[in-house]
């Protein structure tokens, strides 16, 4: 095996510092889009014939891999690039975390990638695209989040229930895939690196308005909230936001909210939006570099109990909360027409179990997001965790936010949801 070479020195150092707040299009921000890996045009995000990319040495492909955001950067802070390996990045991006299928990639360059003891993996192997053209006893599903997937699918996992119930459909393997946001998920199902996507409602849409095939199976959380933080001793009401930068993580369901408010209060030409990752929001307020963050239903609540003023929340609003989905790509759909209804069935099963067990979901939530279970409790009333695969309050919520990025022009084309749906019959 290749020793794996760290990086050190005072230049390496000034690039794990961290990096300011970036400006952004509010156009760009839903869009999937590529990695720092390789420069691309703005007119080429999304675009599936360069959602994957060689990176090549001496005219040598050594390397196809999905592009993700802050692949490079974190394999460069943490010393994960090896002496063959020494394309560099043109930029680093300091905070986000690392794509578990960059890295896998990567490291095969070195070494085997392991799934571990269990069945189950957490990243996306380097043959799993070979896997799904090739070998259907693969399941691939990527998320949003923290080290583990959360609600009914998190819970699916960890009792056992998801292994136990796909091994009856044929599935020997399942990946798991953990992305920090939505449109970097979006970018791996465009790239065909994964069958199953679990994330939020905006990046969803935004994929499925762009023309790409997939095909709505649940929605699997909704009216969840999202919140308005200010920084300590600023501001305390929408209108002194004026003239001042507001930050949230792009593409999200936060985002969407925040556009929404601002419209709502009639000053959304009066501030600027600015994207920011939640793992940098807290630093950011404490330093000052922006005036408020639209943040998380768990990350609110844990801000105000640290101190930092509550501006708004989106529970105080009809139809700006969000809704998280879980959607499958059409090529995948037409090799498992069963798996739709025998995964809702698993899904619905998990979370009449969690909400049985409320308690122990609770601690095993808190452990997995590192928020204290009080926190949690207060972020996630259990009532948002359907039992069904289109609950009419969560089908109208998204119908609303569907209408919203539509009419924001932020959604490229309109859809009908019922066209979105999987057919009745497979539900």
């Amino acid at each position: 095996m290749l020793a794996l070479k760290k990086a050190g020195g005072k230049k390496q150092e000034a690039e794990r510092s961290p990096r300011k707040v970036k400006d952004f299009e509010s156009s760009d921000c839903f869009q999937t889009r590529r990695s720092p890996l390789t420069h691309a045009s703005r007119s080429t995000w999304g675009d599936p014939k360069t959602a994957l990319a060689p990176l090549k040495k001496g005219g040598k492909e050594i390397l196809k891999a999905p592009l993700f955001k802050g692949g490079w950067g974190d394999l460069q802070k943490l010393g994960w690039l090896t002496r063959g390996l020494k394309i560099r990045p043109r930029y680093f991006m300091s905070s986000t975390r690392l794509s578990a299928s960059v890295a896998c990639v990567l490291l095969l360059l070195t070494t085997a990638c392991s799934q571990g003891e269990t069945k189950s993996a957490q990243s996306i192997n380097a043959n799993s695209a070979v896997a799904a053209s090739n070998n259907i006893s693969t399941l691939r599903i990527g998320y949003v989040g923290s080290s583990e997937p959360t609600g009914s699918l998190g819970w699916a996992k960890k009792k056992g229930i998801l292994e136990r119930e796909l091994q009856k459909l044929g599935f020997k393997n399942i990946t798991f895939a953990r992305f920090p946001n939505g449109p970097d998920l979006n970018e791996a199902l465009v790239a065909g690196q994964l069958d199953v996507g679990s994330l939020g409602d905006t990046p969803a849409i935004v994929l499925k308005a762009r023309g790409q095939e997939t095909r709505l199976l649940r929605i699997s959380q909704f009216n969840t909230t999202a919140w308005l933080v200010a920084k300590k001793n600023g501001a305390r009401s929408l209108p002194e936001l004026k003239g001042q930068k507001i930050a949230t993580q792009k593409g999200s369901y936060m985002h969407r909210y925040l556009l929404g408010l601002l419209a709502e209060a009639k000053i959304d030409k009066d501030v600027k939006v600015v994207h920011l990752m939640t793992t940098e929001a807290k630093a950011a307020l404490e330093r000052g570099d922006v005036a408020a963050y639209a943040t998380s239903s768990d990350m609110g609540p844990f801000l105000k109990s640290q101190g930092f003023p509550v501006i708004d929340s989106s529970a105080n609003h009809k139809g700006l909360s969000g809704t998280s989905l879980v959607v499958a790509t059409e090529s995948f759909l037409a090799k498992q027409p069963d798996f739709p209804q025998k995964f809702n069935a698993i899904l619905t099963e998990a979370a009449k179990d969690l909400k049985a067990n409320s308690e122990k979901y609770y601690q095993y939530h808190a452990q997995i997001t590192k928020y204290p279970v009080d926190i949690i409790k207060v972020s996630l009333p259990l009532k948002q965790i359907s039992e069904e695969p289109l609950p009419a309050e969560g089908v109208k919520l998204l119908e609303g936010t569907k209408n919203f990025l539509v009419s924001q022009g932020l959604a490229k084309s309109d859809f009908k949801l019922t066209d979105w749906v999987v057919n009745k019959q497979q539900r």
